[in-house]
């Protein structure tokens, strides 16, 4: 018996393991390829230079027009996600049946298996359309028709983490909040949700931080064009577009243009694990707050 708990422990510790070996592993070569890039093009120059053009023969290595592109779709999409995704996980959770409950909340989180390349098509062929009859100054491709269909595909990460945050809340809570008269909807958003706020707001980062990352949207309906702008109905690029875009094979291996990709890559790096810190700084305040 002694010996299954010594190989089970053994077994949990190198499947823990391996996941900080992979992260490291990430880092080094993040940081190891990008210091070429840094070698050749100031840091200085790199954060506050307001052109990225390293394929052009005009290079400027500015990283602000990938990085307020990646804002601005990330910003539309939680714009549309949180109000919509706290809602559902609201009814959900105090004014649906039990039954619909088990059968709605599955078929919701069905939107987080569609493949992204559907969700760019989807966004370019139909969404953009559609918002062109209701704004003509909009643009074939632009930020606002990615930014909303990332939205879409966020929902179902805000809604189901905070649906199970609302569920935890103790019955005793809500029986309080009944028992003083309160409605259905005081008690839901007085009640139950400043109780599930920390849970509600990790859905939010996780949900941020999955629209950051995100690539195939983008690619295809956001139009890969590099501004320093916060006009949601012109075209724009996103860091993980443009490593797409470098990726591809066009660009010479070893190359300062290639190299791009890895100081681009280490800024988003940076930035998720900015979120993700965030995320578990406030998990935990709001756990000390509620023992």
């Amino acid at each position: 018996m002694r010996r299954k708990e010594k190989f089970i422990e053994a077994l949990l510790a190198l499947c823990a393991g391996i996941s900080v070996f992979t992260t490291v592993g990430i880092l080094y070569v993040l940081v190891s390829e990008s210091y070429g890039f840094f070698a050749t093009v100031p840091l200085s120059e790199f954060l506050t230079d307001d052109q990225w053009t390293p394929l052009f023969a005009d290079q400027h290595f500015g990283i602000m027009p990938l990085v307020a592109g990646t804002l601005l779709t990330t910003v539309i999409a939680i714009a549309l996600a949180l109000p919509v995704g706290l809602t559902i996980a609201i009814y959900l959770n105090e004014y649906a049946h039990p039954k619909l409950r088990k059968s709605v909340k599955p078929a919701l989180e069905v939107l987080a298996a569609i493949p992204t390349v559907v969700y760019g098509y989807f966004a370019l062929t139909v969404v953009t359309p559609f918002l062109q009859q209701i704004f003509p100054e909009l643009a074939g491709f632009s930020a606002l028709s990615a930014g909303l269909v990332m939205g879409v595909m966020i929902i179902p990460i805000i809604s189901s983490l905070s649906e199970d945050a609302l569920f935890a809340v103790p019955k005793s809570l809500r029986e309080a909040s009944y028992g003083m008269g309160a409605t259905p909807f005081q008690t839901s958003f007085k009640v139950l949700v400043p109780a599930a706020s920390s849970g509600i707001i990790v859905s939010v980062i996780l949900a941020i931080s999955r629209a950051v990352g995100e690539t195939m949207i983008v690619a295809i309906a956001a139009g890969q064009q590099p501004n320093l702008t916060a006009n949601p109905f012109v075209p724009i690029e996103t860091i993980t577009t443009y490593i797409v875009q470098v990726s591809t094979g066009d660009v010479e291996r070893g190359s300062l243009e290639y190299k791009t990709i890895f100081a681009a890559g280490i800024t988003l790096f940076i930035f998720t694990f900015i979120l993700n810190n965030i995320s578990f700084w406030i998990k935990k305040k709001f756990l000390q707050k509620y023992e």
